[in-house]
């Protein structure tokens, strides 16, 4: 054990803040232990069955797609705010993560007005020259989910790019490493913590989201309906399917922040 990690074992709290912690737990885990009561575990293969693993498949399917075109459109986004000094950097920053605090409805209704087939921005002429309707699709479902699932991933790539130690790669480019090679061979290699914890996270999003998919891809069983929506609607007509459906989520997520534990507290304790 370090010195450090001896001292901050060997703390000892006021009683008053240890009780605000407790509360501050019980805050967020009560909800999660009636969600477990309310799963009937004898017949959670069962319950999970039909509608609701169809819904989880597609989620699943969905989200990683997601997570891969925000890779794609994402990491040139991040290396450009990490390495490039432009003016208006600042205002790219911010609209980029916009996503993350704007209400799911209304990146929605953005994205309708970007590529609704109707009146969209780009939707029409996508439709007209190429056949493409991204509204009440997958794909539009793919689109919805990366849109609010990018801003992770480059918030945690360019924090990763911005540490990465240049020495590095001027090294490499002494010994004639090509930009591409250099990029390829050393700072990806050095970047992958955080470009891990940025496809987690970014999955992990696009895998819960509910209000973009909605308004932007509709609720069309085995075709849009994603796992958060067919929760919403099996609480009404099959509640126990809804829970196991739930508690299937939770499984998934939790799975993400036990990867990912080592990344954000700097140990793995």
């Amino acid at each position: 054990m370090t010195r450090g990690g001896a001292a901050r074992r060997r703390v000892r709290a006021p009683r008053a803040v240890v009780v605000a912690a407790a509360l501050g737990a019980a805050f967020i885990l009560v909800p999660f232990a009636g969600l477990l009561r309310q799963v009937r575990w004898a017949s959670f293969a069962a319950d999970l069955g039909g509608p609701a693993r169809s819904a989880l498949l597609l989620s699943l399917a969905s989200a990683v797609a997601a997570t891969a075109l925000a890779l794609v459109l994402g990491a040139p986004l991040a290396w450009v705010l990490a390495r490039m000094d432009f003016r208006g950097r600042a205002l790219l920053r911010a609209l980029v993560t916009l996503p993350m605090v704007l209400p799911p409805v209304v990146g929605g209704a953005a994205l309708l007005a970007a590529y609704g087939r109707s009146y969209g921005l780009l939707g029409r002429w996508l439709f007209d020259t190429a056949g493409v309707q991204l509204t009440f699709s997958w794909w539009g479902v793919v689109v919805a989910e990366a849109f609010v699932a990018m801003p992770f991933l480059v918030l945690a790539l360019e924090g990763g790019i911005a540490s990465v130690d240049r020495r590095y790669e001027q090294a490499a480019a002494t010994l004639g490493a090509a930009p591409t090679t250099r990029l390829a061979l050393v700072t990806t290699r050095l970047l992958l913590p955080s470009l891990a914890a940025g496809l987690a996270l970014a999955w992990a999003r696009a895998l819960g989201e509910f209000g973009a998919t909605i308004t932007f891809a509709g609720n069309i069983e085995a075709r849009t309906r994603t796992a958060p929506l067919a929760v919403y609607l099996l609480l009404e007509s099959d509640p126990r399917a809804a829970y196991a459906l739930s508690a299937a989520l939770v499984a998934v997520c939790v799975s993400v922040l036990v990867v990912l534990r080592g990344r954000w507290w700097g140990t793995r304790r």
